[in-house]
C-alpha cells in the first residue's frame, strides 16, 4: 500500500461527523483515503465531498472541503491518498 499525503484536518464537527480538509492535493470521490494522527487512524473510502454546501466530484489542491468522515478526527490530523 502507497500513501500520499494530501491536506490536513482544520476542524471536526463531531455531531454531523464532517471534517474540514485543507487540501495540498486533489481529491476526488470514490479515493481511498486514511486520515492519521496521534490518536487517529481511519481509513475509508470518499462517498461525498462539499464545498459551501454544495455537492462536489472532484477538489483541487488549495481547496478546503466538507467531509463525511466514518469516526472521530482531530484538527492537524493527516489526511493520506492511499493506493494498493
Amino acid at each position: 500500500m502507497e500513501k500520499k499525503e494530501i491536506g490536513k484536518i482544520g476542524h471536526f464537527y463531531g455531531k454531523i461527523s464532517v471534517a474540514v480538509v485543507d487540501l495540498t492535493d486533489t481529491l476526488k470521490v470514490g479515493d481511498k483515503i486514511l486520515i492519521e494522527g496521534p490518536t487517529t487512524s481511519l481509513e475509508q473510502t470518499v462517498e461525498s465531498m462539499q464545498i459551501e454546501h454544495e455537492n462536489i466530484d472532484v477538489a483541487k489542491k488549495g481547496q478546503s472541503i466538507g467531509l463525511k468522515v466514518a469516526g472521530s478526527v482531530r484538527e492537524k490530523d493527516i489526511v493520506f491518498k492511499i493506493t494498493e
